[in-house]
């Protein structure tokens, strides 16, 4: 093995150009193998680590105790497909004012448990100790974020004049209540419902859960299910943008591994060929064949684990920045976010490994081959290599030049083929992050008013300027006045609670008026049409298990509204939410609009219409509206695949190079004695750029197919965004077209430098090393 060590260390240092090559193939599959499992990784493995940890329960179901008995609810537990249960736990709202540091203003849902242990939803303390006494709350630390001063031992007043001291700080997975006290401590506050914790045998999708969830409670009385809430649902809230990175990311580890794999045997292929000398001279000097092979893979194993050592840091490092985005905002409770240490050790494996497989099979060449044939074989493919195609060729009228150039492929069918899948896998990159762009323009330019200019006219707040004159009638029948007016959609944001959601206040844009823009964006179903109905975005759904046809509760200072969900957009946050004026009517009646979008007819000068607006009323801000409905993780998205793309283009025409590189050294006679009748280093330029033309304009047709069936894949399977079918169909004639010419150009990328290089090679040189 040292003599192993030895030649194949020489050999490394002799054929720097193909060490290098080997290392940044592997460079770039290690850092996109590294991005895609480690995203995965972060989107499943720490929510099922910490729920599991705490034994999550897979619904939380609250009951209306008006309508079923404690002893009810009890026998619950003990029906078929129960695999654990807790509760009932007596749950009420309370109403937390300003200037608390332990929790922030607003409803707060707060459960009667004993202790934190038990058979489901083990909730962890994480600061101070649970609840052992009347008078004293836990509040359900959210966003992991530190204490502020003061929190822990503070006083939480309610109304009525009675206060409870925060003893502790506690965290459950399962999101099922706000805060905690002691079941006596609870019944002053006249708890009006109750909590049951179930954990089924068959909990793997949401149909099974809901069907689980209906055989517990089919022998209850109709109406006593105030709400449910699955764990699939808090698993969606906590996994964020991650889910939208994933299909994408997952889509360019593989093309790296593609690429690599492709490369790395095209390489080692020309190792062998090109070193069949080397190959007899050290079987001559006693190598056994097994050596002989394990010489080669040592020859591209060293590479390929440099070059796998500085992907793995490339990928940690463009990792971060990716999860921050990704679970930005994200509660995570008590799950560590971040790579865990199996990811890169797997990485650091496997590509190595998956490389010297790459390089196994023409290794195994250089174990067939004889001391003796080794040393009297030449580097040039085996006569009639080719030789109908270079005669069909001939017979044209094509340059000498070209025509000797797109024969020499089908001298080396496989190097070619291999060749043509690194253009391939380069095309498929351009053509699926030229997809990606477009769909993104075409989503932001989606339910625009045409040519009609759109401001958002805001009323000034107090403190914030000045306040306005009109009312909120009167300012809506103002701009409906104005010159130019063509729409006008007055409303306001009012944050809620949804009933059965603890510690998921939404945020909800109520209308009236006119019809706005945002209704160009609906998906599926329908724009509001009357009182009691509500438009999503599709992350609200997902993270919540709801589909179009379901009713949620929206609570308000007491007071509650059904809604049903008619229509979902294309895009939104899941705590972001429309609903007609007349469901805010019904939870408060008296909060004005302070918000109105406002279209204006085309040709209407927009900064006379702002001045007009401020005219009529100081306290107006007329501005035009900015918002081209990017989703958050557009910029991301598009960054990354950009830097993927170059990168892979790059390492594509890193095939062709070597391809070519091999082709010269091998053909180093054929091109002395071109030189020598008459052939132009100018000729011998074009033909060996020519002899990779072709690999490049069939690898571009094959490419192209390739990416817009990966570009179909990955817009329909981003989860936060439902995209219209104007925004998938982005390919036109002119944009293929380009895209065909890409092959084309990372063919002739890669070919031109040692094309130029044979071009300077001598007649005497090259014929005296002969």
């Amino acid at each position: 093995m040292s003599a192993v060590w030895q030649a194949a260390r020489a050999a490394v240092w002799r054929r720097r150009l193909q060490t290098v090559v080997i290392g940044l193939v592997v460079l770039a599959s290690s850092a996109t193998g590294m991005l895609a499992l480690g995203l995965l990784d972060a989107a499943t493995s720490p929510f099922d680590e910490a729920f599991g940890k705490q034994n999550g329960a897979h619904v939380v179901a609250v009951f209306d105790t008006a309508k079923v008995a404690r002893a009810e609810l009890e026998k619950t537990a003990r029906q078929e497909g129960v695999e654990a249960a807790a509760g009932p736990f007596d749950q009420a709202t309370i109403s937390v004012p300003t200037g608390s540091p332990a929790v922030p203003a607003g409803p707060l849902v707060v459960v009667g448990r004993a202790d934190p242990a038990g058979a489901v939803d083990r909730v962890e303390v994480v600061h101070g100790r649970w609840p052992s006494a009347p008078g004293e709350i836990a509040i359900n630390q959210r966003f992991n974020v530190p204490l502020k001063p003061g929190a822990l031992g503070s006083k939480l007043k309610l109304p009525g004049g009675t206060s409870l001291t925060v003893v502790g700080f506690a965290t459950s997975m399962s999101r099922s209540a706000g805060a905690w006290v002691l079941p006596e401590q609870l019944a002053p506050l006249a708890p009006a419902t109750s909590q049951m914790l179930f954990r089924f045998t068959s909990a793997a999708t949401e149909q099974q859960i809901r069907a689980s969830l209906a055989t517990v409670t089919a022998a209850l009385p109709e109406g006593a299910l105030s709400s449910s809430r699955s764990y699939l649902s808090v698993k969606a809230a906590f996994s964020g943008q991650s889910e939208d990175y994933l299909p994408f990311m997952t889509l360019f580890g593989a093309l790296g591994l593609v690429v690599a794999v492709l490369i790395v045997g095209n390489v080692i292929s020309g190792a062998v060929i090109s070193g069949f000398r080397h190959i007899g001279v050290l079987k001559a000097l006693g190598f056994t064949p097994n050596q002989v092979v394990a010489v080669y893979l040592t020859m591209v194993c060293l590479p390929a684990v440099v070059g796998c050592v500085l992907g793995i840091t490339l990928g940690a490092l463009l990792t971060k920045p990716v999860l921050q985005a990704a679970f930005e905002g994200i509660e995570t409770g008590n799950a560590t976010i971040g790579t865990r240490a199996w990811v890169p050790i797997v990485v650091l494996i496997a590509m190595p490994a998956l490389t010297a497989l790459a390089a196994l099979i023409p290794a195994l060449r250089a174990h067939r081959l004889s001391a003796a044939r080794a040393l009297n074989a030449g580097s040039a493919p085996r006569t009639g290599r080719g030789l109908r195609a270079q005669r069909l060729l001939g017979a044209t009228r094509l340059p000498r030049s070209l025509s000797l150039g797109l024969g020499q492929p089908f001298a080396r069918p496989g190097r070619s083929f291999m060749a043509m899948g690194a253009v391939i896998v380069g095309v498929t990159t351009v053509t699926l992050t030229t997809g990606l762009t477009s769909t993104l323009v075409a989503f932001a330019e989606a339910g625009r008013n045409g040519e009609a200019t759109e401001f958002y006219v805001r009323a000034g707040r107090p403190g914030l300027g000045p306040t306005r004159k009109l009312s909120d009638q009167e300012t809506e029948k103002m701009l409906r006045a104005l010159p130019g007016t063509l729409k006008v959609t007055a409303g306001v944001f009012v944050g809620v609670d949804l009933a059965g959601y603890q510690q998921q206040p939404l945020d909800v844009h109520f209308l009236r008026g006119d019809t706005p823009s945002l209704a160009g964006q609906i998906v599926k179903g329908r724009w509001l049409d009357g009182p009691g109905e509500v438009v999503v975005p599709p992350a609200f759904l997902s993270q919540r298990g709801l589909n179009i046809g379901d009713e949620i509760t929206l609570t308000l200072k007491g007071k509650r509204e059904p809604a049903t969900i008619v229509g979902e957009v294309m895009d939104g946050g899941p705590r972001f939410i429309w609903s007609s004026w007349q469901t805010l009517t019904a939870l408060a009646p008296k909060i004005p609009a302070d918000v109105y979008h406002v279209q204006i007819k085309p040709g209407t000068d927009p900064k006379a219409y702002a001045k007009a607006v401020r005219s009529a009323d100081p306290g107006l801000r007329a501005e035009i509206d900015a918002d081209l409905g990017e989703s958050i993780s557009t910029p991301t998205v598009v960054g990354f695949a950009s830097i993927f793309t170059v990168l892979l283009t790059l390492v594509a025409a890193l095939g062709v190079f070597n391809t070519v590189l091999l082709n010269v050294r091998e053909r180093r006679r054929d091109l002395g004695m071109l030189k020598s009748i008459g052939m132009t280093p100018r000729q011998v330029t074009a033909m060996m750029t020519a002899s990779m033309a072709l690999l490049g304009a069939v690898g571009g047709l094959l490419g192209i197919p390739i990416g817009i069936a990966g570009h179909r894949i990955i817009v329909d399977s981003v989860g936060s965004i439902v995209f219209p079918e104007s925004a998938k169909a982005v390919w036109h004639v002119p944009q293929l077209t380009l895209l065909t010419l890409t092959g084309l150009a990372i063919a002739v990328l890669g070919a031109f430098a040692p094309a130029r290089s044979a071009a300077r090679l001598t007649i005497a040189k090259v014929l005296h090393t002969e």
